[in-house]
């Protein structure tokens, strides 16, 4: 982004601020006249319900059929609570109002059915003292069956234990029976009347939290909104320039310890603020300072290659002297400890012939150390052929099967079975992947996995040889390619430096990665054509 546009940009997030802050009121205005109209409608609705439960107490109190005017009112206020609950019902979202619209009818056909079950009791009654059905001793109770009759909708459970003891009503008596079925009913409908108080408060609780909040919040965003306002207009302007400024100051430093060789780069600028000017000119001395690193680094790996390359020139003309002038007394020896060793037969000591043969057998080992520095020596220029590599792989670790035993040594080759075309010297390459195994093998005492996995790719050949064995330390790999370095009790150290020669004389590349305990894995790159 450019300074021309951050500087618009701070003037637009303080224009888009008060924009915010307007249409938050104003939607907070219409929301907390909503929830004031929800909370008079939850007001009306807990009021009524108290008036409902009063009337109902006093219809229960003044008993049937007293109690008239107190049932008029009580279905009167049924029919308002159900015709508000059913004009509300679309802005209730907690459902709520459902459910008490629910509670409501259930009450409603509750009260109903005591009504007319208070109506038939009584009827009842009256038949009983008419036709005398009481017991004759005690017809002077008969004038208490008003009284009675008034405790049926207040205590109709004890006015049916008072028939069934003083006037010795059967149990299955269809009146006490009633009674019992009405005790019921008013309790059943008292347990709804106290859900109804219990939903109608509750709502009114939450249309009061509800009103309350969304006026508390729209305080906290006046609050906010307002400072917000004024710190981001003053807060953009401080930043862009100080930003602006630091990092040329930033950039004037990098600049001058780049003279002095230092190519440490500009801590690169965030993604949303780092593409003005000045962030692009950060960028691109980013870049220049990276390759100016690249070309360094390159520079001293080739350095190093070349000494590499002197150094292994000058061992091999060391060495091919060396074992020149080493080979004609090797055999003298050679020959002369055989001689010996069939000389001594049974009528010499043993120590005579335990020494002959550490002569013959130290002998046969330093000759084969002398081969060593003469193959080193000798390794000529690479004669380029098409070679199937997987056949070339194969040959080689059967090769080595007959010299080392790898009975215990699980060997797999993952490789394109269609067969994988180089351009290489077939006998140098085996050389390497012999010396290869060779030292997989060695690492892995008793038994282990070799694994081969090869795959071409973009004109290049990869090779991937790995091992379970012991692994290496990170200082042994730094060593491991260098002429006469081994971590073998009997080896020359020639084998690796062998195969990093002829590696690069077919223009390819090889690495190691090794940890101890967890094996090694070499991994080899080619040309698919060095032509």
């Amino acid at each position: 982004m450019s300074l021309k546009r951050k500087i618009v940009l701070s003037f637009f997030v303080s224009t888009l601020i008060i924009a915010i802050l307007a249409a938050f009121e104003y939607f907070s205005f219409i929301e907390i006249r909503k929830e004031i109209r929800y909370l008079e409608i939850t007001d009306t609705i807990r009021s009524k319900s108290l008036q409902l439960r009063r009337h109902e107490k006093n219809f229960f109190l003044y008993g049937y059929p007293t109690a008239h005017e107190e049932a008029e009112l009580t279905h009167q206020y049924l029919i308002e609570l159900d015709a508000i609950l059913g004009n509300n019902l679309k802005i209730d979202e907690t459902g709520k109002l459902y459910n008490l619209r629910e509670l409501i009818n259930e009450y409603g056909y509750r009260f109903n059915k005591i009504e007319l079950s208070l109506k038939d009791l009584s009827k009842q009654l009256e038949n009983i003292n008419a036709s005398h059905e009481v017991n004759a001793s005690h017809e002077r109770y008969s004038n208490f069956f008003p009284l009675i009759e008034f405790t049926f909708s207040e205590r109709p459970a004890q006015a049916a234990e008072f028939l069934e003891k003083v006037f010795l009503l059967p149990v299955n008596h269809s009146l006490i029976e009633g009674l019992r079925a009405l005790d019921s009913e008013i309790n059943a409908l008292r347990k709804t009347g106290e859900d109804i108080i219990i939903i109608s408060k509750e709502l009114d609780r939450l249309a009061r939290e509800n009103a309350e909040n969304v006026i508390h919040i729209s305080q906290i965003a006046i609050l906010i909104f307002f400072p917000l306002f004024f710190f981001s207009g003053i807060g953009m302007l401080f930043f862009i320039s100080r930003n602006i400024v630091s990092r040329l100051k930033l950039l004037i430093n990098i600049v001058e310890k780049t003279s002095k060789g230092d190519f440490s780069q500009v801590e690169g600028p965030s993604q949303k603020w780092g593409n003005d000017e000045v962030g692009v000119l950060i960028k691109k001395f980013n870049n220049m300072a990276e390759q100016l690193v690249q070309r360094e680094n390159e520079l001293t790996r080739k350095n190093a290659e070349l000494l590499q390359g002197k150094k292994l020139a000058a061992i091999g003309t060391l060495a091919s002297g060396v074992a020149h002038e080493l080979n004609n007394p090797l055999n003298n020896i050679y020959i002369s400890a055989q001689i010996l060793s069939k000389e001594t037969g049974d009528s010499f000591p043993v120590i005579i012939k335990e020494t002959v043969h550490d002569i013959l057998s130290q002998t046969i080992r330093v000759k084969g150390i002398v081969g060593d520095l003469l193959e080193f020596a000798r390794e000529g220029e690479p004669q380029f052929r098409e070679v199937e590599l997987n056949n070339l792989i194969n040959r080689a670790y059967e090769l080595l099967n007959r010299s080392i035993n790898t009975k215990k040594v699980h060997f797999t080759f993952d490789s394109n079975p269609e067969g994988v075309l180089l351009y290489a010297d077939p006998e140098q390459m085996e050389r390497v992947f012999i010396n290869l195994f060779s030292n997989a093998v060695d690492a892995m005492p008793g038994e282990g996995i070799l694994t081969v996995k090869m795959k071409s790719q973009e004109d290049f050949i990869f090779v991937k040889i790995s091992d379970t064995g012991r692994g290496m330390s990170p200082e042994t790999v730094e060593k491991i390619f260098d002429p006469f370095f081994t971590t073998k009790d009997k080896g020359s150290g020639l084998g690796l430096a062998i195969v990093l020669n002829i590696i690069k004389k077919h223009n390819g590349e090889i690495s190691v990665r090794s940890e101890e305990g967890h094996g090694t894995t070499f991994i080899i790159t080619l040309p698919e054509r060095n032509i």
